[in-house]
């Protein structure tokens, strides 16, 4: 297990999450360019690297059926997140109840996103994911605020999430090592449950936010680079 993705995964996440205190622009273009970039890097590697290694390792041809449930699993998490995964903010300023749903569909996410990084070529995808939650860590914070929580309570809840992938990621560990019971066998099925959610996600994050589905230059250059960075790692890797 690694300690650096333990501290990149929570520091990426935390700083995200902090920075709403310093930013008051809501629309930050610079977080946007993140998105584009992390959405088009986490595609590449789950289509490049985690598809290929999930159908290897599982010892039936049924592992599609988790892919699929993993893809609604995450559209139905998002009726409650309210797309927060893919760096949206919607304030509710007439609410001051704590946005429980948002919360608990945010931190079950990042824990599943953390699950991954324990298979192969995983040095490149703990970036993806920690780009990723840069943007979504910043539209809890926003939402946290909108809902007139406490400075030192949001930060509290900021910390927690930030907490989910590295405790995803630990709880991945122990079952590819098999220390937890058998459930170490049911672990390529539990991997594609997170493949579906991560083609949800990274399809989302390219398209949903396009004007009239096109891209401009800058995001586009995002979206490349992205590609480039994932294709670079796979031929090197191999």
């Amino acid at each position: 297990m690694s300690l650096f993705f333990i501290l990149l995964l929570g520091s990426c996440a935390l700083l995200g999450g902090l920075s709403v205190f310093f930013v008051k622009n809501e629309d930050n273009k610079r977080l946007k360019l993140i998105l584009s970039f992390s959405g088009a890097y986490l595609f590449a590697i789950t289509v490049l690297h985690l598809l290929p290694d999930v159908y290897k390792s599982a010892e039936s041809n049924n592992i599609g059926f988790f892919i699929l449930g993993g893809f609604i699993l995450q559209i139905l998490l998002e009726q409650f997140s309210e797309g927060i995964e893919h760096g949206h903010i919607h304030l509710h300023h007439h609410q001051k109840s704590f946005p429980w749903g948002v919360m608990l569909s945010l931190c079950f996410h990042a824990f599943l996103e953390g699950m991954p990084l324990t298979g192969k070529d995983s040095n490149q995808l703990v970036f993806g994911i920690a780009l990723h939650h840069i943007p979504a860590a910043f539209a809890l914070g926003s939402v946290l605020l909108g809902q007139h929580i406490r400075k030192n309570l949001a930060i509290v809840y900021l910390v927690i999430f930030a907490a989910m992938s590295p405790l995803g990621y630990a709880f991945s560990f122990l079952l590819s090592k098999g220390d937890i019971n058998s459930l170490g066998s049911y672990y390529p099925y539990i991997m594609g449950i997170v493949i579906g959610i991560f083609l949800h996600i990274s399809t989302t994050i390219l398209f949903e936010s396009t004007v009239d589905h096109k891209f401009s230059i800058k995001k586009t250059v995002a979206v490349l680079i992205g590609v480039a960075l994932a294709l670079a790692g796979f031929f090197i890797g191999h």
